[in-house]
C-alpha cells in the first residue's frame, strides 16, 4: 500500500479520522539508522503519529515536535512533523531489541519506558510557542497518545498504531488511526466507535492485508465523508550549507583544529543521519569569509 494519510467524518460528522499507510516512511528511517526491530517499532509509531498530528497544524509555517523519555534503554525519541505530511526523526540508542515472551511481540514498552513524558510543542509561526505534557501511561506509544490528546487537548481519542517488522528486520508494514469525538457526538456514535475499536484488527496487519486505505474507512464505518488525501514521507531539510552554517557557530579554535589536524570534518545530522563532508579547503575558506565578515 502506497504510503498515504486520508482525513475523513463519520458519523453524520461527529467522529473526525485520520488514517495512514507508512510502511515507506518508517524503512526510510530504519534503513538511515540501522534500527533493530524494537526501536524501529518504537520510532515508526511515533512518526506515524507524528504525520497525523502534522496534518493538524493550520498553516504551512507551523510544525511541531514530539519528545519522548521514558527512562528505556531506547533513550529520547524526537520527531518533527510538518503539515504537508513529511516527518523526520531520531532515538538516542538505534540498537535495542525486546520481546515480550508471552506473546513474542516487539516490546515497545520495555525500550521506551514509562517513567516519563510525552511532550509536544508547537510552533505556530513567530507567535508563543505552544507545548503540552503529559506523563507516559505504558511507552507503547497508542496509549500514551491517546492519553495525551484527551488530558491537554481535551479532545477524547483513540489512537491505534502499529509496525510489523520481518524476520530479516525491514519494515514489512506500518500504519496508524487516530479517531476523534466531536463536541456534538452522541451516545450513539460513541457506541459505534467502540464497536469499531472492539474489532479492529492491529493496524499493521490492517496495511498489510489490504490495499485502499478508503475501503478500510468504509468497511469501519460505513458511509464516511472523505475530506483530504495527501501523501507523507519520512524527510529532512537538512542541506551542505546549513551543516556549513553549523560550523560558523564553534569557536575559532575548534575550527583551526579541524583545519590543522583534522586537515576537514565531517558533520552527521541526528534527524537524518546524512553525513555532510567539509575538506580542508572549505573550512579555510570558510575561516577566511569569518575573519572578513564576522560570524553570519
Amino acid at each position: 500500500m502506497e504510503d498515504q494519510l486520508i482525513k475523513a467524518l463519520a458519523c453524520d460528522g461527529h467522529v473526525r479520522i485520520y488514517i495512514c499507510a507508512t510502511t515507506s516512511m518508517v524503512e526510510e528511517a530504519r534503513t538511515r539508522f540501522d534500527m533493530w526491530p524494537t526501536t524501529a517499532a518504537a520510532l515508526g509509531r511515533t512518526l506515524t503519529v507524528g504525520s497525523m498530528m502534522g496534518s493538524m497544524l493550520k498553516s504551512e509555517k507551523e510544525q511541531l515536535t514530539i519528545l519522548i523519555n521514558g527512562g528505556g534503554p531506547i533513550g529520547t525519541i524526537m520527531v518533527d512533523a510538518y503539515s504537508d505530511g513529511h516527518v523526520r526523526g531520531f532515538v538516542s540508542e538505534p540498537h535495542c531489541h525486546f520481546q515480550y515472551e508471552e506473546t513474542g511481540k516487539l516490546a515497545v514498552g520495555i525500550a521506551v519506558g514509562n517513567a516519563g513524558n510525552l511532550e509536544v510543542i508547537k510552533d505556530v509561526g513567530g507567535r508563543d510557542n505552544w507545548k503540552g505534557t503529559v506523563q507516559l501511561q505504558t511507552g507503547e506509544i497508542g496509549d500514551d497518545f491517546a492519553y495525551y490528546f484527551t488530558v491537554s487537548e481535551q479532545t477524547p481519542s483513540a489512537v491505534s498504531v502499529g509496525v510489523l517488522v520481518d524476520t530479516d528486520n525491514h519494515i514489512l508494514s506500518a500504519g496508524g488511526m487516530i479517531l476523534q469525538m466531536m463536541p456534538d457526538a452522541t451516545e450513539e456514535d460513541i457506541a459505534v466507535c467502540e464497536e469499531v475499536l472492539k474489532q479492529l484488527k492491529p493496524m499493521s496487519t490492517i496495511i498489510h492485508e489490504e490495499t485502499d486505505l478508503e475501503m478500510v474507512l468504509h468497511d469501519m464505518f460505513g458511509d464516511v465523508k472523505i475530506l483530504s488525501k495527501q501523501p507523507v514521507a519520512f524527510r529532512c531539510d537538512c542541506s551542505h550549507a546549513k551543516m556549513k552554517r553549523v560550523l560558523t557557530t564553534l569557536t575559532k579554535e575548534e575550527r583551526m583544529q579541524m583545519i590543522e589536524e583534522d586537515h576537514g570534518c565531517e558533520i552527521t545530522c541526528n534527524f537524518c543521519n546524512e553525513r555532510y563532508q567539509f575538506s580542508e579547503q572549505e573550512l579555510r575558506d570558510l575561516e577566511d569569509f569569518i575573519d572578513t565578515y564576522g560570524r553570519t
